[in-house]
């Protein structure tokens, strides 16, 4: 049997269920296929970041599959459409005989494989889709009434409940397979409209330096992830995100790592440790949640009667938070961070969403694009449910009055103001607790160091959401 197998956000050789199964039902021969589709991404809001990053994985992933003999094909699609013609025609081209991928859950994604596995059963080719991208398969994990759950704690504690060690179970590395005549093709440096600006060497490509990454975190970080993780200027978490979201690394190979680093407990234990796998289940909980409801995946609010909200959406002020010109320090250098680096610290991610949907009154989705076009570890359940919980409008989101200030919390997190003067240099000189709000130097000071005066009181403008959501209410 000749078998075709087809990579998507799973760009690795160890610890891959469908590259796994394929390997082990190949008598005849792999192969492997990529499809670029430009259209697809840019429709999805995909940064060019992430693009680069995939294109450099992808060489990388070439390299390990040509020392396994499979090779690796390279095809464009226009559109989503054009997906199953191109299997269509290289499984005809090859003689294949079974196609192999891991699942998908995002809406479009999901129709677009059901489509594919309905019209080549049809043509008796044997489909095989796996779980891959979390440890339960949406759908295996309901309340006792059979519904997806909507609140993440009593998912971990159903999660814990069903767990067992073997979950984590790493699939083995493929066998060398029958050599074939086909050659790889050759994988593009760049793709037309995708220019990234971000420094390459900050997220260097493949699964060995993504393993070498997991392995400093486990050894080094993660026993005082719990003290350090909200603290933006410590090194203090483990940058995996996107060689997870990517697939360079599966849960799995992180889940196993951070179990044998705790004698294999989950709960107890080591608190940082215990603290890393609770956001390994966070980001399984927001893949559950696209499954099983499906809205949030086009653009909806997962509380319905939230889309009432009366959004201001004023132009000038979401450029200003853009570009990091908003007054606030702590905002203005998370916005540089992401600007110059595609990823931002999860802690600044939850604070300056939360600032542009509740002190600017912008409707959340302008911010989650903003996030999507320019984040390297872009994934739409992590990205949408972070907005979605910031925004007061999602799954056990936070409560609507629950409003950072973005002072209070540069003081608390950034203490130093060490992370604002790393991406606002033009505050470098200013001294203790002025770093966190210029703005009681005086206007003409912050004129003479270019910094905005602050575009929002914080104050009036907690009090006017917490009012109109209130609204919503009664």
């Amino acid at each position: 049997m000749r078998c075709l197998v087809w990579f998507r956000e799973d760009l690795r050789i160890n610890d891959n269920a469908a590259l796994h199964h394929a390997a082990r039902a190949a008598k005849n021969g792999l192969i492997a296929v990529y499809i670029i589709s430009p259209q697809e991404w840019r429709s999805h809001n995909v940064a060019a970041c992430r693009v680069d990053f995939i294109l450099r994985n992808l060489k990388e992933l070439n390299k390990e599959l040509t020392q396994l003999n499979i090779p690796l094909l390279i095809r464009h699609a226009a559109t989503g459409k054009q997906v199953l013609n191109i299997i269509q025609q290289i499984i005809q081209e090859h003689k294949i005989d079974a196609l192999f991928f891991n699942k998908q859950y995002e809406i479009d994604e999901d129709r677009r494989d059901l489509k594919v596995e309905k019209q080549l059963k049809q043509q008796k080719i044997n489909v095989f889709s796996y779980t891959d991208q979390v440890i339960f398969s949406p759908g295996e994990l309901l309340t006792g009434n059979g519904n997806y759950y909507t609140v993440f704690t009593p998912f971990k504690k159903s999660w814990f409940k069903h767990f067992n060690l073997a979950m984590c179970t790493a699939y083995s590395v493929p066998q060398k397979q029958a050599k074939l005549t086909i050659n790889s093709d050759d994988i593009p440096d760049h793709i037309d409209g995708f220019k990234s600006n971000i420094d390459a060497t900050l997220w260097p490509a493949g699964e060995k330096h993504a393993q070498r990454r997991l392995a400093y975190f486990i050894q080094e970080k993660i026993r005082a992830y719990d003290k350090q993780r909200d603290f933006p200027a410590i090194d203090g978490t483990s940058t995996l995100s996107p060689y997870l979201a990517a697939g360079i690394l599966s849960p799995r190979q992180c889940l196993k790592a951070a179990l044998e680093a705790n004698k294999n407990q989950l709960e107890t234990g080591n608190k940082g440790v215990a603290t890393w796998i609770n956001e390994l289940i966070w980001r399984e909980f927001y893949k559950h949640i696209l499954v099983g409801f499906p809205r949030v995946s086009m653009g909806r609010a997962f509380k319905l009667e939230t889309e009432k909200l009366p959004w201001d959406n004023d132009k000038k002020l979401f450029a200003a938070w853009q570009e990091g010109r908003t007054g606030f320090p702590i905002i203005d250098a998370a916005m540089q961070q992401l600007k110059q680096t595609g990823w931002m610290h999860n802690r600044l991610r939850m604070i300056t969403a939360m600032f542009l949907v509740k002190d600017l009154l912008i409707d959340w989705r302008w911010g989650e694009k903003h996030f999507a076009l320019h984040l390297i570890d872009g994934d739409l359940a992590a990205n949408n449910g972070g907005w979605q919980w910031s925004a007061s409008t999602g799954t056990d989101a936070a409560p609507y009055f629950r409003i950072f200030n973005p002072i209070s919390q540069s003081q608390k997190f950034d203490p130093t103001g060490n992370f604002i003067r790393r991406y606002c240099p033009e505050l470098s000189k200013v001294e203790d607790e002025a770093i966190h709000d210029p703005g009681v130097l005086g206007k003409s000071y912050l004129q003479a160091i270019n910094y905005p005066v602050p575009i929002v009181d914080h104050s009036q403008a907690r009090a006017r959401f917490i009012k109109l959501y209130k609204a919503l209410k009664t």
